[in-house]
C-alpha cells in the first residue's frame, strides 16, 4: 500500500491527542490493491473517510462492512481488536481517502471495542454565502453538529472548500491542538507553521526509500487562538481542518498499538503471541 503520511513519526506533543494522519490517494492499482491485511490496534481510536473508491473492513469479533464515497467509520479499538481493510478503486480505478488516528487517555485504553459506520447521507454539510462549504464530521461548527459522538479526544473534524481568491475566517477553540491539511487546490493560513510536505511510503515495501511530494499535499499547524484565516488560490483550496483537546499523558508506541508506559506495551507485545490480546468478544 503506497500512502502519503502527513505525520505520524512518534512526536507527539504538537499534535496531541492525535497521532497520525495518512492520505491513502492513488490511480495506480498495484499501488493500493495490497491494503491493510490483518493487523493488531490497541490504546487508540482510528478514523476513515473516503472520498473515491471504496474499503472493505473486517475485524475479529466478526463485525464487517463497506465504506464508499463521503462515508465515515471511527473505530475505538480500545482493549485490542484484529482488523483489516481492503481498498478497491471505483470505475476510473481512482482511490482516495484518509485515516487518522487519535489517541486514548489512559483511562480508556482498555475500553470495549466499539464501531462508528456513517454515511455519507448522514454527514451534515454547510454552505455560507460566498459558496464555502463545510462537512461536519465530528464537532459542532455554523449551528450544525457532526453525526461521530463519544470520542475521548472530543475532536473537530471538517472538510472544508474555499472558493477561488476567497478569503476566510474559520472558529476553532482556544484550549486545543489544531491543524490543516491540504488535499487540492492552493492558499495560505495566517498564524500557521510553515507548510510542512508530506512523506510518501510504502507500507508494503517498509525498505523503499521515502521521498516527499509537496504538490497539494501539505500540512499546517496552528498557534493557539479563537479563529484561523485562510486564503485561497486560484483554482480555491479544500482542506482538512481537525482540532481537539490534548491528553498530556506519556505515550508508549509501536505500531498500531499505543499505551502510556514500556511495560503496558511489552504486556500487549506478549499477549499478540500467547492468543490473549483480544479481552472483549
Amino acid at each position: 500500500m503506497k500512502l502519503q503520511r502527513a505525520f505520524g513519526f512518534g512526536k507527539t506533543k504538537d499534535f496531541d491527542p492525535f497521532l497520525l494522519l495518512d492520505d491513502f490517494r492513488n490511480e495506480n492499482p498495484e499501488d493500493y490493491i495490497a491494503g491493510f491485511p490483518w493487523h493488531p490496534h490497541r490504546g487508540i481510536e482510528t478514523i476513515t473517510y473516503v472520498l473515491a473508491g471504496s474499503v472493505e473492513h473486517g475485524d475479529s469479533l466478526g463485525n464487517k462492512g463497506k465504506m464508499t464515497a463521503g462515508d465515515v467509520q471511527w473505530m475505538t479499538a480500545g482493549s485490542g481488536i484484529l482488523h483489516q481493510e481492503m481498498p478497491k478503486g471505483d470505475n476510473h480505478g481512482r482511490m482516495h481517502g484518509f485515516q487518522l488516528w487519535a489517541n486514548l487517555p489512559s483511562a480508556l485504553k482498555m475500553t470495549d471495542p466499539r464501531y462508528q459506520d456513517i454515511p455519507a447521507s448522514a454527514i451534515p454539510e454547510v454552505t455560507d454565502d460566498d459558496g464555502t462549504r463545510v462537512r461536519i464530521i465530528c464537532g459542532e461548527f455554523w449551528g450544525k453538529r457532526g453525526p461521530v459522538e463519544g470520542v475521548a479526544a472530543d475532536p473537530n473534524y471538517l472538510d472544508i472548500s474555499v472558493g477561488p481568491g476567497q478569503r476566510k475566517r474559520l472558529k476553532i477553540e482556544t484550549t486545543r491542538n489544531a491543524f490543516a491539511y491540504v488535499f487540492a487546490g492552493s492558499g495560505t493560513f495566517r498564524d500557521a507553521s510553515e507548510p510542512r510536505g508530506v512523506l510518501t511510503e510504502q507500507v508494503a515495501k517498509p525498505d523503499a526509500p521515502p521521498d516527499y511530494d509537496v504538490g497539494n499535499h501539505s500540512l499546517v499547524l496552528f498557534d493557539r487562538g479563537d479563529e484561523i484565516v485562510v486564503q485561497a488560490g486560484d483554482e480555491g483550496i479544500r482542506f482538512l481542518l481537525v482540532s481537539g483537546k490534548p491528553i498530556e499523558e506519556p505515550v508508549a508506541w509501536y505500531g498500531p498499538i499505543v499505551m502510556n508506559t514500556q511495560e503496558q506495551l511489552r504486556q500487549a507485545m506478549a499477549e499478540l503471541q500467547t492468543g490473549a490480546f483480544i479481552k472483549h468478544r
